[in-house]
């Protein structure tokens, strides 16, 4: 059975499987572009395939020009780049390097943006380009995000094509995720408003280090997100991320004030983020400035890129950090990276019992009824149909 013959809400266990917890190519672009005589013809190659002309930059002294799409606020000279390496000066003029050139294509399931209540057990199309506008010491995908786009192999993709694809896959959803979608706005932005128009859903997970003016821009198109709230200790973000905290909780905030759906990921790091009193902390600002329906997921960390030499998150861990967020008053807590673990469950507030029962990211039941629990009635926060 080809994925054009699937019920659109199945994601078989074998799929399952073949995608794996970790990884970033669970299912190639040539599995679901066979429809597309241009797609199924192209192979994916280095160097620029396609540039835009960007409206997030002013000039700046001795033709210099200043991006103004996030905190970082690159002052960049003629002929150079900015901090995530695919947003230009040429000749006085801001220019997106990664329009329409997606490095990553494919289709997932959407529990893997991780997105718990949006459409459970749907199929989202995700994309993704080179370019991170912070460097985190942990990053997953560190050779796609944190290189120039000339080092990566990239698709010819302009955004009707990304959305044409997805209504093929019977996709509910594209997603922009795994890089960072705030360096390829532009094309986020692009693709969104034609999946609005296709009736698809648009979610992203992001670092939420974007400015407000942008933000605000983009939120029309967007209906869900998760952002990686790294820690609640400004010191880690400028250590470990080369980042601030600040614009992060700024972008929560004004996600919640334009109506986005918001989920939240803590990467919980051993030795470095761990800290109980300082998750507590965290979880309070949650429920206090976002509301006790936002669905958290404690991620466990595996070593990988500059942080190698750590161990991986004890379970032990993951559970007091879940254990403190109820504490603080969070309804919707989640264990990521732990197979099979309790916390991949989804319990109702009011009667406890479960209304999603997850393996990874497969649906084993579902007791929702019009957005609301199957045993109950309780509402339900999230994107249900």
């Amino acid at each position: 059975m080809s994925i054009q013959d699937q019920p659109e809400n199945t994601f078989t266990k074998r799929e399952f499987l073949a995608a794996g917890v970790k990884g970033t190519c669970a299912f190639c672009v040539a599995r679901f572009l066979g429809g597309s005589r241009r797609a199924a013809a192209q192979t994916a190659q280095k160097g620029l395939i396609r540039t835009i002309r960007s409206p997030w930059f002013s000039p700046a002294e001795d033709n210099h020009i200043r991006c103004g799409l996030c905190p970082v606020q690159c002052d960049i000279a003629p002929g150079g780049r900015g901090r995530c390496l695919v947003r230009e000066n040429r000749d006085g003029t801001g220019h997106s390097l990664v329009y329409g050139n997606p490095a990553l294509v494919q289709l997932d399931p959407i529990e893997r943006k991780p997105l718990f209540h949006v459409l459970p057990g749907s199929r989202s199309l995700s994309v993704s380009t080179a370019g991170c506008n912070i460097e985190c010491k942990f990053c997953e995908v560190w050779d796609m995000a944190l290189v120039a786009p000339e080092e990566v192999h990239a698709y010819d993709m302009p955004p009707e094509m990304v959305v044409q694809q997805a209504e093929k896959a019977r996709a509910r959803s594209v997603s922009y995720a795994f890089g960072e979608p705030v360096v390829f706005y532009e094309y986020m932005k692009a693709i969104g408003t034609l999946a609005k128009e296709a009736g698809l859903l648009s979610v992203m997970h992001s670092n939420g280090y974007i400015n407000p003016e942008p933000l605000k821009a983009l939120c029309p198109v967007l209906d869900a997100v998760n952002i990686d709230f790294k820690s609640f200790d400004p010191a880690f973000y400028r250590d470990v991320c080369d980042g601030e905290l600040k614009p992060v909780l700024d972008t929560l905030r004004l996600l919640k004030e334009e109506g986005v759906h918001i989920e939240l990921t803590n990467l919980i790091i051993p030795t470095l983020n761990d800290d109980m009193d300082r998750i507590r902390e965290m979880c309070l600002w949650i429920k206090n400035e976002l509301g006790e329906g936002v669905p958290i997921h404690f991620a466990r960390f595996y070593p990988l890129y500059k942080l190698a030499n750590l161990p991986p998150t004890p379970v032990s861990t993951l559970d007091e950090a879940r254990a403190t967020a109820f504490e603080a008053g969070l309804s919707y807590v989640y264990i990521a990276n732990v197979t099979g673990h309790e916390g991949e469950n989804t319990f109702c507030p009011q009667c406890k019992e479960i209304v999603i029962k997850r393996l990874g990211f497969v649906i084993e039941e579902e007791h929702i009824q019009d957005g609301n629990c199957g045993h109950c009635g309780h509402a339900l926060p999230g994107i249900w149909s």
